[in-house]
């Protein structure tokens, strides 16, 4: 969503802004999408596990967790959209590569209305843009915790995605854990560069990578 400052507005007025922000804007408009592939096993030590989520016993490594449609500063959410929302069946689908169907839901009605689409063809360009990312071998049947700099998890997506610049991802951490790997596309799902505002690298020399169990 855009984030706008304004000043000298009375309550009344910044409260009637605030609600039209809240409606979302139309869908369609952005400018790029962030691919968003969180570390499973960081997202169950933090919170799964304590939703008791399916999603943490059944020992995955890089999953999906969405495909946003970005601005060059900002992004939008939960836009207004004439397309229909996806079935059960369509969500349970990307079971997959997104953890749950639930997973799948929630990230349709925040971002993926956003991308202007049909909702199988969003859930289709989101599993496109996913297998077009190759998850470097080193992460896929890690046994043991281990403690990485960040910048090596970055560096082996590099290595592993021929082409891939450090300008077009980044790497998140969350409680001294690596958290998600984003890479940045054209509309095209070509990597592109990304904007100020979604490259905030992890600079941690000692991130955790939990093992996959």
């Amino acid at each position: 969503m855009r984030k706008t400052t304004v000043t000298g507005l009375t309550l009344a007025g910044m409260m009637a802004a605030t609600s039209v922000f809240a409606d979302g804007e139309p869908a369609g408009d952005f400018d790029y999408y962030v691919l968003a592939m969180s570390w499973s096993p960081t997202w169950c030590a933090l919170e799964g596990d304590d939703r008791n989520s399916p999603q943490c016993d059944r020992n995955l490594g890089w999953v999906l967790h969405g495909l946003w449609p970005q601005y060059e500063n900002g992004w939008p959410s939960y836009c207004h959209t004439s397309e229909r929302d996806p079935s059960k069946q369509q969500t349970a689908a990307m079971e997959d590569i997104m953890g749950t169907d639930g997973a799948a839901w929630y990230q349709w009605k925040k971002h993926g209305r956003c991308a202007g689409l049909p909702a199988q063809e969003y859930l289709d360009t989101a599993r496109k843009a996913y297998d077009n990312v190759t998850r470097p071998a080193a992460f896929r049947n890690l046994g043991k915790d281990v403690l990485v700099p960040a910048s090596v998890v970055e560096q082996a997506f590099m290595g592993t995605n021929v082409g891939l610049d450090r300008d077009e991802i980044t790497v998140t951490c969350k409680d001294n854990r690596i958290q998600e790997v984003r890479i940045c596309l054209s509309k095209d799902l070509e990597p592109r560069t990304c904007g100020q505002d979604t490259i905030r690298d992890c600079t941690l020399d000692k991130a955790r990578l939990d093992k996959i169990d």
